[in-house]
């Protein structure tokens, strides 16, 4: 009976019940595996399902993309059939690389991007932009014939000509942002200053420079000369403090080691510090990845803090503290997950407490358990990065970019992102480094 209605499904209906068997045997591996399995087959198996699932869920749009880049055309006497199967070979081209793009993420990594990387992950953009304009425009077509209560266009031929139009379009503005996207993300993060008033922040240290980097994603299409600028970009501020609010790599340290080392040379007078982001738990490598930022003179705050005094001599002091990643107890890692408690143990009250927290839902949760905590800060959702995910960005997260003040004395601050996830593209948004000028009240 099962099977039988199995083969009455669509293609495409068939591919999202799969997803969905994917999608539930992930959920259940995470709560039955034994914490006692060691972290490579964890990583293994998790990359076996994610690429699994990414790619079943792929092929739902995909087949849409498919049959809207071709289908017309093929009722169209006038294009040859030479002309017509080069087409279809691009268009099938395209989408191949759109869905290896993750594969480059998990096994073509090295000290500099993969040009196959950069090409699969800028396919993966365009994919992207090209399924939300084709969507949109079929959309907008099927309104338009319920507002005007017609029926579907009986001329054939004007109604594929209108539909070849429209995937013209959407195929022209594709090209356009994509490579204003390409253009965007390839230059230098600009340097934002922003100045936060602090409750509870000693005199001692007004106009205290602290500068925010996040996201920076080390991984096939970020490499090593990548974080060499943002490090002498870094080091130009002269900061007081730097703080990395997680997302810094996308895979282990044993194909990364490299590529991080320029941090061993990253200046601040009062430390380096860093709290880990669900890209980090994606690795699964974090504690290697913690054990040697130590050997880099980065301390990672794993649910944590430090006194922060302007000198060995100065009894005055802010708590600076660090919570691990939201994720991590889904991910099941031993020993991790956000822990708001043990981060502010110790921390005074009646001093300034600033936090490290990833995503910005954290940092709702930490000031809704911990109203006194005076300025949290984030990252995590890169200001959308690319249009149209900035929509999805904008509406699943508490606070989404810039400089938000809750309730009376407490603030948050989202940076957008100091490089970008994987597409080597930003639209409407733009990679940041932040200049925090701690300010008292």
């Amino acid at each position: 009976m099962i099977m039988y209605s199995l083969r009455e499904l669509s293609l495409e209906a068939k591919v999202a019940v799969g997803s969905g068997v994917v999608f539930f045997s992930m959920l259940i591996s995470r709560t039955l595996i034994s914490e006692s399995v060691d972290m490579d087959t964890r990583a293994a198996l998790y990359r076996a399902q994610f690429l699994l699932f990414i790619n079943s869920v792929m092929l739902i749009a995909s087949l849409y993309v498919w049959r809207r880049m071709t289908g017309n055309l093929c009722r169209v006497r006038r294009v040859s059939q030479r002309l017509l199967r080069c087409w279809k070979m691009l268009v099938l081209l395209f989408l191949v690389l759109s869905h290896s793009s993750y594969v480059t993420m998990f096994y073509l990594v090295a000290e500099e991007p993969h040009w196959v990387a950069m090409l699969s992950f800028t396919c993966l953009g365009s994919y992207i932009i090209l399924l939300f304009f084709l969507f949109l425009f079929s959309c907008v077509e099927q309104c338009h014939r319920l507002v005007t209560r017609r029926a579907a266009v009986s001329d054939t031929s004007t109604a594929d000509s209108g539909s070849r139009a429209k995937v013209a379009l959407a195929l022209a503005l594709t090209l356009v942002l994509t490579a204003l996207g390409l253009l965007n993300a390839a230059r230098p993060p600009v340097v934002v200053r922003v100045e936060v008033p602090v409750d509870k922040l000693s005199p001692s240290f007004d106009n205290l420079k602290l500068v925010l980097l996040s996201d920076i994603h080390l991984g096939p299409t970020v490499g090593k000369s990548r974080l060499e600028m943002v490090v002498a970009m870094v080091n130009e501020l002269q900061p007081d403090i730097v703080v990395i609010v997680g997302d810094l790599a996308d895979s282990q340290v044993s194909r990364l080691k490299s590529v991080a080392e320029p941090l061993r040379r990253m200046g601040s007078r009062l430390g380096t510090f860093f709290v880990t982001g669900n890209h980090d738990y994606y690795t699964a490598d974090v504690d290697s990845w913690l054990g040697y930022l130590r050997t880099l003179n980065v301390m990672p705050l794993h649910n944590a803090n430090a006194r922060i005094s302007a000198s060995e001599q100065s009894k005055e002091w802010f708590c600076l503290a660090g919570v691990d990643d939201l994720e991590a107890r889904l991910f099941k890692y031993p020993g991790h997950g956000m822990d708001l408690t043990r981060a502010l143990s110790g921390c005074d009250p009646d001093r300034a407490i600033i936090l490290l927290a990833h995503q910005p839902l954290a940092a709702k949760r930490a000031l809704q358990e911990r109203p006194e905590i005076s300025l949290v800060l984030s990252g995590h959702t890169h200001a959308g990065q690319i249009f149209p995910l900035s929509i999805m960005a904008y509406l699943v997260n508490p606070f989404f970019s810039g400089l938000y003040r809750v309730g009376n004395r407490s603030f948050v601050y989202v940076t957008p992102g100091t490089v970008y996830y994987g597409i080597p593209m930003r639209i409407g948004s733009t990679a940041q480094i932040t200049e925090i000028i701690l300010k008292t009240p």
